[in-house]
């Protein structure tokens, strides 16, 4: 009986095993991450292979609309707003529809990108940018379905499409000058009232030069007089410095301000300070 029950757990851990066995897949997912500029370009996708079978026009029918790949939706994420064909694609992840024809494509960026393939129900209020292309034939065939991000320039690039002897190619443009200008505005310009706020309250916490996070934190509530956080941390450091007067003048601000905003939480809290100060309430 023992050796019975023993060789059907056996079998049972057997099975088991298996189970977990993974398939591999016909047509395997693959990742693209692309720095164009300053924007950041993924893909995601599966790559189907060709496997001799005739692709565009069989396989893939002219006309209609594809996922362009395999299993779930291919997804590009873009980190930036950019333009393609004349038109502004904002920032995020779409699902890539493509609808390929003997002389042009239609490419279709999409806002859903929970679909398994095509929408069950197509909506055309979901396709936030769509473009044509031209296909162009290669020399060499591509076994497997290819996305690739190339023609790199500081302010513009190409998603490529390759399967077969089909390459399609998409223009498209990242806002490097408006994002770099507006890098060097800001450093031209100096530090800003929260660059100050930062650092003083980084001292503050760390315990460092006391004198130093005063004069960073007097720059920041010059810069935003009406910020009651700022005043708040203000006061605190007037405290650690042993100059009370300065100290509560600064939560008797900082209290105002947050009753006004209202914040009733640094309200609570320039009370209790205000209460130790000897401040009575």
């Amino acid at each position: 009986m023992k050796n019975r029950i023993l060789l059907a757990a056996l079998c049972l851990i057997s099975l088991g095993a298996y189970a977990q066995i993974t398939p591999v897949q016909p047509s395997p997912s693959a990742k693209l991450m692309q720095t164009v500029g300053l924007t950041d370009v993924s893909v995601a996708y599966s790559r189907p292979a060709m496997r001799g079978r005739e692709i565009f026009g069989e396989l893939v029918p002219f006309n209609q609309v594809w996922r362009t790949g395999a299993n779930a939706n291919t997804i590009v994420t873009f980190t930036d707003s950019i333009t393609l064909g004349g038109q502004k694609l904002k920032a995020g992840d779409y699902a890539l529809y493509t609808k390929p024809g003997k002389d042009q494509w239609e490419v279709i960026f999409y806002s859903n990108t929970d679909n398994w393939g095509t929408p069950a129900d197509w909506d055309d209020s979901l396709v936030a940018a769509r473009v044509m292309a031209t296909p162009v034939k290669m020399a060499n065939a591509s076994e497997n379905f290819t996305i690739a991000i190339n023609n790199l320039k500081t302010d513009g690039a190409s998603l490529d499409m390759m399967w077969d002897k089909t390459m399609v190619s998409v223009p498209f443009n990242v806002p490097t000058d408006e994002k770099m200008l507006a890098s060097i505005n800001r450093i031209i310009s100096g530090p800003t009232a929260a660059d100050y706020f930062s650092a003083a309250s980084f001292y503050l916490e760390t315990g460092k030069d006391i004198k130093q996070a005063k004069e960073w934190i007097d720059m920041a509530a010059a810069k935003s007089p009406n910020a009651y956080w700022m005043w708040r941390t203000k006061s605190l450091i007037e405290a650690k410095m042993g100059d009370k007067n300065a100290a509560i003048e600064s939560a008797k601000k900082s209290m105002a301000l947050a009753a006004a905003a209202p914040n009733p939480d640094y309200v609570r809290l320039n009370k209790i300070s205000l209460e130790e100060w000897g401040v009575k309430m």
